[in-house]
C-alpha cells in the first residue's frame, strides 16, 4: 500500500509540474474586459467567418471597448459596456449572465419581419386540436395535416410521435409549422426528423475548437440522420420556416432539407450553429459562447441562417382576413 502511495504522488508531481497555469485577470473594469476578450478570442468558434462575412475585427473591438472603461464606473455600467462587445458578435449563443441581467442579442430576429401573426395561426388549430408533448396538431378542412411545434425544449417521445403520426396517417400531406421556436434540445430535433426519412442520410459536419487560434478545429465530422425503427410519415411534407427558427430548430430544418418528400418554405432561418460552452469572468459574470461549428451536408455555414427551399412572406391582407399565407400557400402545394 506504502509503495502504491508514493507512486501516486510522484504521478502526481510529474502532472502538477507539467501543467501551464491560465493567465489570471483582476477584477477591476480592465481586468474583467480583458478577461472577456481574450475568453472569445481563444475559444469562440466563429472569429475567422465573422470576419469574412461582416468584417468583424476583435482587435480593434478590444481597443474599441477599453477606451470606454472608467475606474470609477458601476457594476451595471461595466454590464453594458461588456455586452456592447459581446453584440459585435452577432451571435444570438452570445449572452453574458449577472444577477441583474442577461446580455443577450436578439438582432438574428428582431431585424426581420416576423412572418407569423400568432392569433391568426392559432385559429388555424382551433380549440379542438390534439397535444403530443410540445407538438399541437389536428386535419384541416382539405385533409391536410397542420401540426405546430413552437418548443423544443418539451420533450417528445417516439410515443408521441408514433400516436400523432398514426392520428395523420389518412391526410394527403403534411404541414409542420416551426415559425417562433427558437430552439431546445437537439435530440428532439433529430428525433423528430428521423421520421421523414427511410435510408441514412449525411445532414452536414461539426467541427470542434480545439487551440487558441481562430483556425484551430478538429477535422469535420460527418454527421448523418438515422431513419427511425418507429412509425415513419411517407407522404409530401411541408416545413414552415421564418427567422425566430434558431439552435436546435436550425438543425431540425438543415436536417429536414435532406429527407425527400420533405420541403422548407416561408423566411430564412434565425441561425445558430454554434454549440455553447460557458466560462467565468473574475467578478463571477458567467459569459455563454458558440464554440463547435455545425455545417449543412454541402460544408456551408448555417450560422446566420438557411434559406427555404421555397420563399414565401405573410401578407398583411391575408392576415386582416383572418388568414395566413404560409399555411395557405403550403396547403395548395400539398393538394396539387
Amino acid at each position: 500500500m506504502k509503495r502504491y502511495g508514493i507512486l501516486i504522488l510522484l504521478f502526481g508531481a510529474l502532472l502538477l509540474g507539467g501543467c501551464v497555469s491560465e493567465e489570471t485577470f483582476e477584477d477591476t473594469p480592465e481586468g474583467n474586459l480583458e478577461a472577456l476578450w481574450q475568453i472569445i478570442d481563444e475559444r469562440y468558434c466563429f472569429l475567422d467567418y465573422k470576419a469574412q462575412a461582416i468584417g468583424l475585427d476583435w482587435d480593434a473591438v478590444r481597443l474599441d471597448y477599453r477606451r470606454r472603461l472608467s475606474p470609477s464606473m458601476t457594476r451595471l455600467q461595466l454590464f453594458e459596456v461588456l455586452c456592447g462587445m459581446l453584440g459585435e458578435l452577432r451571435d444570438g449563443h452570445v449572452n453574458l449572465y449577472c444577477s441583474a441581467d442577461v446580455g443577450r442579442d436578439w438582432s438574428w430576429k428582431d431585424d426581420y419581419p416576423a412572418n407569423l401573426d400568432h392569433e391568426v395561426r392559432e385559429s388555424y388549430l382551433g380549440t379542438d386540436y390534439r397535444i403530443a408533448a410540445g407538438l399541437r396538431y389536428r386535419i384541416l378542412d382539405d385533409n391536410i395535416g397542420y401540426a405546430v411545434f413552437d418548443d423544443f425544449s418539451s420533450g417528445l417521445g417516439d410515443g408521441n410521435l408514433d400516436d400523432a403520426l398514426y392520428y395523420l396517417r389518412l391526410c394527403d400531406g403534411l404541414i409542420i409549422d416551426v415559425r417562433g421556436n427558437g430552439g431546445g434540445l437537439l435530440s428532439t430535433a433529430e428525433r423528430f426528423s428521423s421520421r421523414f426519412t427511410n435510408e441514412k442520410r449525411l445532414v452536414g459536419y461539426i467541427s470542434h475548437k480545439r487551440g487558441k487560434g481562430h483556425s484551430d478545429f478538429s477535422k469535420p465530422m460527418a454527421e448523418y440522420l438515422e431513419p427511425s425503427k418507429r412509425l415513419r410519415w411517407q407522404k409530401p411534407a411541408i416545413v414552415l420556416t421564418n427567422r425566430e427558427c434558431f439552435s436546435a430548430t436550425n438543425t431540425f430544418v438543415r436536417n429536414m432539407q435532406q429527407c425527400p418528400l420533405v420541403r422548407t418554405l416561408g423566411d430564412q432561418t434565425g441561425g445558430g450553429s454554434g454549440m455553447p460552452f460557458n466560462s467565468e469572468l473574475p467578478n463571477g459574470w458567467l459569459v455563454r459562447y458558440s464554440a463547435c461549428v455545425m455545417y449543412d451536408a454541402q460544408m456551408q455555414q448555417i450560422e446566420f441562417g438557411i434559406p427555404p427551399d421555397i420563399p414565401c412572406s405573410l401578407d398583411s391582407a391575408d392576415v386582416a382576413r383572418g388568414r395566413d399565407t404560409l399555411i395557405e400557400t403550403a396547403r395548395m402545394m400539398l393538394r396539387k
